[in-house]
């Protein structure tokens, strides 16, 4: 098993205005001279964290981190106006222009998986490689196995908790509901269904679910991630078709690749996984065993490892 890099901090910091509403926090960490890599956190709308820091070798890459559009240090939080997919995949190659990189690696997992793959096949010149993690095509079938037709099989406990608050009205369309609370102009109910919608995913998260409620200091992000993703799954990804990374999957063929997948992962099940190996020929696909969705699992976060280090021989 291999384990994480130590802890590291960014040597760089900084802001890029992307549009005339949104600003962007941008890090840079690991070597200045080193071959980059660029990270896309999940979520959509969760935000980079330290830990993301750490599957790089810090002697060797230059790491490109950057907190999405309404997330995390970017600004303003929350915002879903003129946040899109296609936005981000924009924000993505002017942060590389203002950093003066012609070519990176390019890795993500879960949502970040999904804006990875939009990116890479929107800009396949400027991708040397990719590494994706718990695959998410924003398909619609992956949407209602969340969101109504699969997981709540495997947790119908937590399931009926998530429905709890809703009215037996609501309850006929619990995403569209969810995404109107929390669009709501009363604070207190924007709060309680963003704690309910991200408790229903984290539940879900682990292979050994250990879920604790956020600290105070941390709900404002908790209303983001939850208002973002609601936008995002309600508008289907913002894709122009169901399925459409697979279908344009060939302006990939090329391009080496490694998909992590955790065999029992119940957020973005391997289903997916297997659809985007079987469409990509230069990738490699590779299930671990004893692990569900999240990054930080021991199996995963191995494999990950495993794959940087791989990388710095092919960039």
């Amino acid at each position: 098993m291999r384990e994480l890099f130590p802890e590291l901090a960014p040597y760089r910091t900084f802001r890029l205005r992307v549009s005339p509403l949104h600003d962007l926090h941008v890090e840079e960490a690991g070597n200045p001279q080193g071959k980059p890599v660029v990270f896309f956190h999940g979520g959509p709308g969760a935000g980079i964290a330290s830990i993301h820091r750490r599957f790089f070798d810090p002697r060797f890459w230059r790491i490109v981190l950057f907190d999405q559009r309404g997330s995390g240090k970017s600004t303003p939080l929350g915002e879903l106006r003129e946040n899109t997919t296609w936005d981000l995949v924009a924000d993505t190659e002017k942060i590389r222009e203002h950093l003066g990189i012609d070519r990176w690696l390019a890795f993500g997992g879960s949502w970040g998986s999904t804006l990875a793959l939009a990116y890479a096949e929107t800009h396949p010149e400027r991708v040397q490689g990719l590494i994706v993690r718990g695959i998410f095509l924003s398909r619609k079938i992956e949407v209602d196995w969340t969101f109504g037709a699969g997981l709540q099989q495997i947790y119908p406990d937590a399931w009926d908790e998530f429905l709890a608050p809703l009215s037996l009205d609501e309850r006929r369309d619990p995403m569209r509901s969810y995404h109107a609370r929390l669009l709501s102009d009363d604070p207190a109910i924007r709060r309680a269904a963003a704690l309910a919608w991200n408790g229903w995913e984290e539940r879900a998260s682990y292979l050994l679910p250990d879920v604790h409620p956020p600290a105070e200091e941390d709900i404002p992000a908790e209303i983001a991630l939850a208002r973002i993703e609601a936008h995002y799954f309600l508008n289907d990804g913002f894709f122009r078709s169901n399925g459409e990374l697979l279908a344009h999957a060939g302006k990939i063929a090329k391009i080496p690749g490694v998909i992590i997948q955790g065999r029992y992962d119940l957020v973005c099940p391997a289903a997916s996984a297997w659809d985007l190996h079987k469409a990509w020929p230069a990738s490699r696909l590779t299930f671990i065993r004893d692990a569900g969705h999240a990054a930080g699992e021991p199996g995963i976060a191995s494999a990950l490892v495993e794959a940087t280090e791989e990388f710095k021989g092919l960039v």
